[in-house]
């Protein structure tokens, strides 16, 4: 009766690589799916007459259900155990998609986009905390280094083949994808992913749940609604109150409750606070940027789809370069050094956006989009590495999920603020330059860039070329405004993180993810 436990624990340590290839593998279809979606967006506007907020909810229907779920399932996932909620997650996920073949509508898109949200949200957490619990602490930061290179390898892949794909078949085929490669990390976790759970789960904090869901849920629905209905309108402001009083709520709760989901006392540890904020403000710049580069690829430099996948592809190898060149760069000078390091980088590449034009050489993007996804490589590894170690093992679940959540809201804000200005700065630019356009098909072109576009394509020749001329011009302009809000808070970071993260004294004395998280003293 001793011997078992003993003998499964080994074979789960001698199995870890495997395990790691296996959660690898689990996240291709998560990082295939934030960014293959984005390629597709203009053949879904003409395939369903969609309007620039139907486009924006289906990107964001799935990041809306994800934070929404994500802390209550990484919970669950500790309780009822990892590898349960890993395989779940991945079959709705993979069932989902399969759904798209079955899709008529932009409504029903963004109800498949939902439930691939609810399983992202079982897989994510699961993932990393399998890692830290089937590694010893010497290895963790270069499994978790292998990880997010691996894992990234489906963000860089998105694009490209979400072109190909829509090139050879057709829209539906960006969620078919996932079909292949969710069955693939079934089949592989049943013989090589190790159960685990906490072994002393407690009560389940029922009012935790349920304000956390809640409050993180209307959180990022306002987030998704303001730029269409204005950031100063009643209906987002009563939303943001009721937001915040729904996180007040369940922070006083988790405070007061002798057993709560979300133990508060991690973020007296710098390397769990200051690496969940380093990694939310660059999936912030990320995502939103992301957003509008697609646009700025398709519609104003007038690549078709399987081209702008092309410039992306770039995004694969510079973010496996990234992810596994940091490992052994925080080795050498350290966590703090390495992220603040991506963080700056990630800054001067954003900023450089403000020189480009529509016709910039294809050349240049590539440079660019590389030395965008190798910054965040050396963010992601080693701030999420950071993160995962400065709690204990057992409550690795619900610690990933806090630090998953950060990014998927973080990710959203991007999309909805960078979009936004984006947006607004666009219109404002070209209705002063179509002053003598008749009003109707000027505010109609000022809508977006794909209105323009598809007013365009039914004018004339040189009238259509011309307003799409201006088209692009205003909207590089409006892009490189706001990718620089993006580079002030990727900079401004840095910053902190040289400050914060290297103040860690106690961290070479006490085993990672122990004592520092149950530290009572305020951090200096």
């Amino acid at each position: 009766m001793v011997s078992a436990p003993t003998t499964t624990a080994q074979t789960a340590h001698a199995l870890r690589w495997k395990t790691l290839g296996v959660l690898s593998l689990s996240l291709v279809i998560i990082g295939l799916d934030n960014t293959i979606l984005n390629v597709a967006l203009p053949t879904l506007q003409e395939e369903f007459d969609a309007s620039a907020s139907t486009l924006q909810w289906m990107v964001d229907a799935y990041l809306l259900v994800f934070a929404g779920l994500l802390l209550v399932f990484g919970t669950l996932g500790d309780r009822l155990g990892r590898k349960l909620a890993l395989q779940s997650g991945i079959s709705i996920f993979g069932l989902a998609s399969l759904g798209a073949v079955f899709a008529s509508s932009a409504g029903e898109v963004i109800a498949i986009r939902s439930l691939m949200g609810v399983g992202a949200a079982l897989i994510m957490p699961a993932t990393l905390s399998i890692i830290a619990n089937v590694f010893p602490p010497e290895e963790r930061g270069k499994a978790i280094g292998i990880w997010a290179a691996l894992a990234a390898v489906g963000i860089g892949l998105g694009p490209l083949a979400g072109g190909l794909l829509i090139d050879w078949f057709d829209w539906s085929a960006v969620f078919l994808l996932n079909v292949p490669v969710a069955l693939a990390a079934v089949l592989l976790g049943i013989r090589f992913v190790p159960e685990s759970r906490d072994p002393r789960p407690g009560a389940f904090d029922v009012a935790g749940a349920v304000l956390s869901t809640a409050g993180f849920t209307v959180l990022v629905y306002a987030i998704i609604e303001a730029p269409g209905e204005g950031w100063g309108s009643p209906l987002i402001l009563g939303l943001l109150a009721v937001a915040a009083v729904l996180l007040a709520a369940f922070l006083w709760w988790e405070r007061r409750t002798d057993e709560p989901m979300l133990d508060l006392a991690f973020f007296r540890n710098p390397r769990f606070s200051v690496g969940t904020f380093a990694v939310s403000v660059a999936f912030f710049a990320l995502l939103g940027g992301i957003f509008a580069l697609t646009q700025y690829l398709q519609f104003a430099h007038g690549y078709s789809a399987i081209e702008a996948g092309a410039v992306m592809s770039p995004i694969a190898p510079g973010l496996v370069m990234g992810a596994g060149s940091s490992s052994r760069a925080v080795g050498r000078i350290g966590t703090a050094r390495v992220v603040s390091i991506g963080l700056t980088g990630l800054a001067l590449v954003l900023a450089t956006t403000l020189l480009w034009e529509a016709d910039t050489g294809a050349g240049v993007l590539l440079v660019w989009f590389f030395a965008l996804a190798l910054s965040m490589g050396w963010v992601m590894a080693p701030a999420t590495d950071a993160v995962v170690g400065a709690v204990p093992a057992a409550r690795s679940g619900v610690a990933s999920a806090m630090n998953t959540v950060a990014r998927m809201v973080s990710g959203a804000l991007g999309v909805a603020v960078i979009g936004s200005l984006v947006n607004s700065l666009y219109g404002d630019d070209l209705e002063s330059r179509l002053a003598a356009v008749p009003a109707p098909a000027r505010d109609a072109a000022a809508e977006s860039i794909g209105a323009a576009h598809a007013i365009a394509a039914q004018l004339p020749p040189p009238a259509g070329s011309s307003l799409m001329a201006e088209a692009a011009d205003a909207f590089v302009s409006a892009m490189g405004a706001g990718l620089l809000l993006a580079a002030a808070m990727s900079l401004a970071t840095a910053v902190v993180v040289a400050r914060v993260l290297r103040r860690r004294p106690a961290e070479a004395a006490a085993p990672a993810g122990v004592q520092a998280p149950r530290a009572t003293s305020p951090v200096r």
